[in-house]
């Protein structure tokens, strides 16, 4: 399907001309980066914008590095660069590992996790990793610049925090200071490029610090506060799994769709947080676990 409208194309050669050109069309413009997401809006006539903003030049945004305790993620930086990473496989595994279940290898060479974010779509798979780790996203504008904490920044489906004069410029992922292991599992119809019919993703500490995110099964990706205090300071047992499994009903909001009902996905998310949990409770104790396989 060709795209059916025209639009202007720019390609600055600085963050400030981006800036600029999203000051001077506002809602009227669209970043373009990875575009996986982009191409297909453009086609189906979802988005038709006055302007694309191709920002895949600038070279600011390239960022991966460890900083003051933090893992700094550019806005150009792609699911491919994440998985691969040995920063990114050393300090933060989980982030690693759920960037392999992106869609398929040629998107993960392209999409860009910052782009996954701006999309907002309640199944994206990046959502419960940075949430369990409270990942902060870095936006600019010519006003200045502003950090949204992630479990701010997901209004609606489709809509975040940013207004139409920003751009994200990073995403700051706290490193857990004392020993950590963190497990994201996502349920798909089939192996391989499919859309998260439900995803769980959980993060315990040596201290037993619990964090646990739901997507796909509510409007917006979600921490849960509830099963997070129940876990607070205790070990593991079947007995407290049980409880966690039985606070899930009301932690989430899943709708029938064409790809699963919602009694089957509040079910597998009970199935899917008791075995995230004991995955994670295995890796921090130095046991081998096949994640790929939780589901």
């Amino acid at each position: 399907m060709a795209i059916a409208h025209e639009f202007n194309y720019e390609k600055p050669g600085s963050l400030g001309e981006a800036l600029a050109l999203l000051t001077q069309y506002g809602s009227r413009a669209q970043i373009l980066a990875g575009a996986t997401d982009l191409a297909v809006q453009l086609k189906e006539g979802m988005v038709t914008p006055e302007c694309l903003i191709d920002i895949k030049g600038l070279s600011e945004l390239n960022t991966l590095e460890k900083r003051d305790g933090q893992l700094i993620i550019g806005a150009n930086v792609t699911f491919t660069q994440l998985a691969e990473s040995d920063l990114v496989r050393s300090e933060l595994p989980m982030l690693a590992e759920s960037s392999l279940t992106v869609a398929s290898v040629g998107v993960r060479n392209r999409a860009t996790i910052a782009g996954n974010i701006c999309s907002a779509v309640p199944s994206l798979d990046s959502a419960p990793a940075l949430l369990v780790y409270d990942a902060v996203v870095v936006v600019k504008s010519e006003k200045g610049t502003r950090e949204i904490k992630i479990t701010e920044w997901f209004k609606a489906p489709r809509k975040t925090a940013m207004t139409d004069d920003e751009l994200v410029h990073e995403i700051r992922v706290p490193i857990p200071e004392v020993k950590h292991r963190g497990v994201s599992v996502k349920l798909g119809r089939y192996r391989g490029e499919d859309l998260s019919q439900a995803g769980v993703g959980v993060m315990i500490t040596e201290t037993n610090r619990y964090t646990v995110a739901f997507n796909a099964v509510g409007p917006v990706p979600v921490r849960s506060a509830k099963i997070e205090a129940l876990l607070e300071g205790k070990k593991l047992d079947e007995a407290l799994l049980k409880e966690a499994r039985a606070q899930v009903p009301g932690e989430i909001s899943p709708i029938t769709d064409i790809r699963a009902s919602k009694e089957y996905r509040v079910h597998m998310c009970q199935v899917m947080l008791g075995r995230a949990l004991n995955a994670a409770s295995d890796l921090l104790a130095g046991k081998s676990v096949d994640i790929e396989h939780l589901v």
